[in-house]
């Protein structure tokens, strides 16, 4: 998503060149969503896959969310069966492909059944435009409902050592059921990622970036800096290899824009956690510690995962 934020062209090719860097690296999975920069993330996906062989990639994108044509967000999200199959029609040509290998919609919309969306991506999987379905940001009772349709592959929902509701119910259902997670938000959107001091960009609007917030996050950034310090590591390493230690069925999204960003990302597979390290941890961010929510108001209302049953 970052890579459609700022589209100049020093940046459109740095971050073609951090993709390639990506695959060359054995990174297979790449995740868009049609929304990214207004169809902009798949054009430059498209183009960093000129010259790649298609079944080397996992492509997973994410639809639904409407746009204005100033990039605005708010405007809802569109699930509907029609809608569906429209939105990948658009996808496959701008992404210069025949089929996508996973399809999601990016929220619930709550003006449709799950059922009816997930059956419209069903056929579209008969039909060979979709490998697998995928969902987002959803409660475990939705992800049951979706199953029953059709089996799920995996679930997209944030989660990092800021952010761990998913282990109360929704990770255990994923588990029962056997659906992966696609895990983003590893790095808490930059607070474990080194480059972030206070915030002055979007992230301004998040209540994590916001006055007290910040800089209780912003401590606990620095006391996971003293165990990541010990191993010889970056504060991002050991965010992203804690995640990847949550189990195999888990596997993390990192937005890597550049290639240092990329290379630093790739270095958490070299670092091993033992006992004693995931009890450092989780004394220095504790479960429940980072302060406020992870979006705004309006937007954690649209979250279907954070619906209290």
């Amino acid at each position: 998503m970052a890579m459609s934020f700022l589209p100049g062209p020093d940046e459109r090719a740095e971050s073609i060149a951090s993709i390639h860097a990506a695959l060359d690296a054995g990174v297979t999975l790449l995740d868009t969503g049609d929304f990214y920069g207004n169809g902009h993330n798949e054009l430059l996906i498209a183009e960093a896959l000129r010259d790649r062989k298609r079944e080397d990639v996992q492509l997973s994108v994410k639809f639904g969310a409407m746009r204005s044509p100033a990039g605005q967000w708010g405007t809802g999200y569109d699930a509907r069966p029609a809608a569906v199959r429209n939105f990948l029609a658009y996808s496959l040509v701008r992404l210069g492909t025949d089929y996508v290998d996973v399809y999601r919609p990016a929220r619930l919309d709550p003006q449709v059944p799950i059922e009816e969306t997930i059956g419209a991506i069903a056929e579209l999987v008969q039909a060979g435009y979709v490998r697998s379905i995928g969902l987002s940001e959803v409660s475990a009772e939705t992800i049951r409902r979706a199953n029953a349709v059709h089996p799920i592959v995996d679930l997209q929902i944030e989660y990092s050592l800021f952010t761990r509701g998913i282990e109360d119910a929704i990770l255990p259902a994923c588990r029962e059921l056997g659906i992966g997670i696609t895990a983003y938000g590893v790095l808490a959107r930059g607070i474990f990622g080194g480059e972030l001091t206070r915030a002055r960009d979007a992230r301004s609007a998040m209540p994590r970036f916001q006055g007290e917030n910040l800089e209780r996050n912003l401590a606990l950034a620095g006391a996971l800096r003293t165990v990541a310090a010990a191993k010889g590591a970056t504060v991002g390493q050991i965010a992203i290899a804690w995640v990847l230690h949550r189990g195999d069925d888990i596997v993390p999204l990192i937005g890597s824009r550049r290639r240092p960003q990329l290379a630093d990302a790739l270095g958490a597979l070299d670092v091993k956690l033992d006992a004693a390290d995931l009890a450092a941890i989780e004394a220095a961010v504790p479960k429940g510690a980072a302060a406020g929510d992870r979006y705004g108001a309006h937007q954690m209302r649209e979250l279907d995962s954070e619906r209290v049953s």
